[in-house]
């Protein structure tokens, strides 16, 4: 059965791309979050998933800790965490830091490490 899932649904602001939707409960296995950082500094806190996660930069540059490797994405990359990875980021400006990231998986499952 197709889906179509109004923006009400999982958006937290209808002026930005913020969000999350656990597509499990739509027969799909994956997650979207949909995150808008205005500030530099923001992003979230270190932590890994038993999946892997894909982060599609849709405006800004980042700064992604990836285990024990930090590296910059910025608008236009696709940056690819293995299961397991511990990793963050922060949005370094000078505007607001916009990705889309995928889970592999129905539900989110996150173990914070910080």
């Amino acid at each position: 059965m197709a889906h179509v899932i109004d923006r009400e649904e999982w958006a937290v602001r209808s002026d930005h791309w913020k969000g999350e939707l656990q597509g499990g409960a739509y027969g799909s296995n994956s997650c979207l979050i949909f995150n808008y950082l205005p500030d530099v500094g923001g992003g979230p806190r270190l932590h890994s998933h038993p999946y892997a996660e894909i982060f599609i930069i849709r405006q800004g540059t980042g700064l992604f800790t990836l285990g024990d490797k930090e590296i910059e994405a910025s608008a236009g990359q696709i940056v690819i965490v293995p299961p397991h990875t511990p990793h963050k980021f922060t949005n370094l400006g000078p505007g607001p830091l916009e990705t889309t990231d995928i889970h592999e998986n129905g539900t989110f499952i996150t173990k914070w490490l910080e």
